[in-house]
């Protein structure tokens, strides 16, 4: 019991037992001190090469999470005063390009139209007539030439016949008034040609063109009172209310398009130095989380920081002044493989991380000629239906000149 709790080696066991359980323990301890050297070792190397990798792998990109979707927001505005009578879209809306959005009350509008009608047929009708007058004067002038002709013909007649000069001076009498007569009315019809310009179509006349000019002022301002879509897109930000009497320049609603969306990451100025625009882009946005991933380009890098056309730019010319790193704005371009099944919000924030391995694109834009980003053509059919009016009046109030 003694030596059990003392742990005296007890006098019975073999000296040379004793002898191997030592060296059986220090190889242990020599192997594990081996082990423990090497995992040592092991994990430094691992972490000198996960370093290393991690250097050389984000010394080519540049990342930032100061990045935000943005894109076109398409302002609807009236183009003149009225009061909406009828609204056709809300908030949330999917509105094709040409769809009816707002309706104004088109009373006054449409009256001065019927008005612009009626004074354009009144000055169509005028310059017909006076072509009218052109065509009588010409017959008269035809008609006094035959008589002319035939009184010098039966004053010759005359003349050869009789040799009593009473007669002949009858005769000559006649003749004289017939080119009175015709001299007389080739003057009043050069009067008649002028009055009307010496012009052969009736829409070349300066009235009629004028007249016409303003049916068409008239039709597209009553075009106006309806208001439709410049662009497909979604529909927000609805102010408008039935029965609001609105002005040019009031916002109705906004109109965003977001099959054309862009990236606007905001860089360090300290990170711009390899910033190339053309280079590859990955976007991950904290709305869909890392598993998706969209690509993209850069497409262009600002011409100035946020400071420089904020509504107050800083003065630093003035009291003390601290330096603070500048960001510039460096607009993304998206591709359009997943804004199909994952849309893309206006103001989503996102997380971009640009490839700076190719450093061979332009730092600017380059000069582009008759570059257009952006147009509609549904207000160019307007001006065809107002022309399509001005030429069915002048034909309807002139059939008989026209050719």
């Amino acid at each position: 019991m003694v030596n059990t709790y003392l742990n005296v080696p007890d006098s019975n066991q073999d000296p040379k037992s004793n002898q191997i359980s030592r060296i059986t323990e220090d190889v242990k301890q020599k192997y594990l001190k081996i082990i423990l050297a090497i995992t040592i070792i092991t994990l430094f190397l691992l972490f000198i090469t996960l370093s290393i990798f991690y250097w050389l792998n984000n010394s080519f990109y540049e990342s930032t999470n100061n990045a935000y979707v943005t894109g076109n927001l398409v302002q609807i505005t009236p183009q003149l005063v009225g009061t909406v009578t009828m609204i056709a879209a809300d908030e949330g809306d999917f509105v094709k390009k040409g769809q009816l959005l707002v309706q104004l009350d088109p009373s006054m509008t449409r009256v001065v139209q019927e008005s612009a009608e009626a004074h354009l047929a009144k000055i169509v009708r005028n310059v017909c007539s006076m072509h009218s007058q052109i065509d009588v004067g010409k017959q008269k002038v035809s008609m006094f030439q035959s008589k002319r002709k035939k009184a010098r013909n039966n004053y010759q007649h005359n003349t050869h016949i009789f040799k009593h000069g009473k007669i002949a001076l009858k005769k000559n009498g006649k003749l004289n008034s017939a080119n009175n007569v015709l001299v007389s009315a080739p003057q009043q019809l050069d009067r008649t040609i002028l009055r009307s310009d010496n012009i052969i179509k009736i829409i070349k006349h300066p009235d009629v063109k004028n007249a016409a000019a303003y049916l068409r002022r008239a039709y597209l301002k009553n075009q106006s009172s309806t208001i439709v879509a410049p662009v497909s897109g979604y529909v927000a930000k609805r102010s408008v209310q039935i029965g609001s009497y609105v002005i040019p320049g009031t916002t109705l609603m906004v109109v965003v398009p977001l099959d054309h969306v862009w990236i606007e990451a905001n860089l360090k100025e300290t990170q711009l130095l390899s910033i190339r625009i053309g280079q590859p882009v990955e976007i991950r946005t904290d709305l869909y989380g890392k598993n998706i991933v969209f690509h993209g380009k850069v497409e262009s890098l600002g011409i100035g920081t946020g400071s420089a056309f904020s509504l107050l730019p800083a003065q630093n010319a003035s009291g003390n002044w601290i330096k603070i790193v500048q960001r510039l704005p460096v607009r993304i371009s998206l591709d359009p493989d997943n804004l199909d099944c994952y849309p893309l919000r206006i103001g989503l924030s996102t997380q971009v991380k640009i490839d700076i391995h190719n450093t061979n694109g332009p730092v600017l834009m380059p000069h582009s000629v008759n570059k257009i980003y952006s147009a509609t053509e549904i207000y160019n059919s307007k001006l065809y239906e107002a022309d399509m009016l001005v030429t069915r009046i002048i034909h309807e109030n002139c059939t008989h000149f026209w050719d």
